[in-house]
């Protein structure tokens, strides 16, 4: 019996069957004609071409039919997952922070902004606790400020 080692390393191709021995010998190596050697070049750029990117293509551009809207009260900064999975779905969502505490409603807009940032959509307030996140490919309107809103003077979560 040998050294289990050694027949492991055999078995995986990684040294050299010292019982196996090649009966046939090597053939002379030939040089081949220029020809054939540019037939496997253009055979290797065809074998190459068959390759598919492995980076992601951006989500179509173009405004789809927009079936659903999902709205969510979150009461705890857990509840992201659900818009998380729901905005990666290309379904834009509505979030109400009215039931959270100021601090969890910040991470929590805050993790939303990473979402849209990073998926290529948008993030917009629409009352001072209603945010939507809007994919990249739903075009949102109507988002005019009010007359008497100075921009500079409104709070992340000013009441008015």
């Amino acid at each position: 019996m040998g050294n289990p080692l050694r027949k492991t390393l055999e078995y995986l191709g990684l040294v050299d069957d010292d019982q196996y021995v090649d009966e046939t010998p090597a053939a002379p190596a030939t040089e081949r004609p220029a020809a054939a050697a540019a037939q496997t070049t253009t055979t290797h750029a065809q074998q190459r071409s068959n390759v598919t990117p492995l980076r992601r293509t951006p989500a179509q551009t173009q405004a789809g039919e927009l079936n659903e809207i999902l709205t969510v009260h979150p009461k705890k900064y857990a509840d992201v997952q659900m818009i998380a999975e729901g905005f990666r779905g290309g379904v834009p969502v509505i979030i109400n922070l009215s039931q959270m505490t100021e601090p969890d409603a910040r991470r929590l807009i805050d993790f939303a902004s990473g979402l849209a940032q990073g998926l290529l959509g948008k993030i917009e307030r629409v009352t001072p606790k209603v945010f939507l996140l809007s994919p990249q490919n739903v075009l949102v309107s109507g988002g005019q400020q009010r007359d008497d809103e100075d921009p500079s003077q409104v709070g992340f979560f000013t009441e008015q």
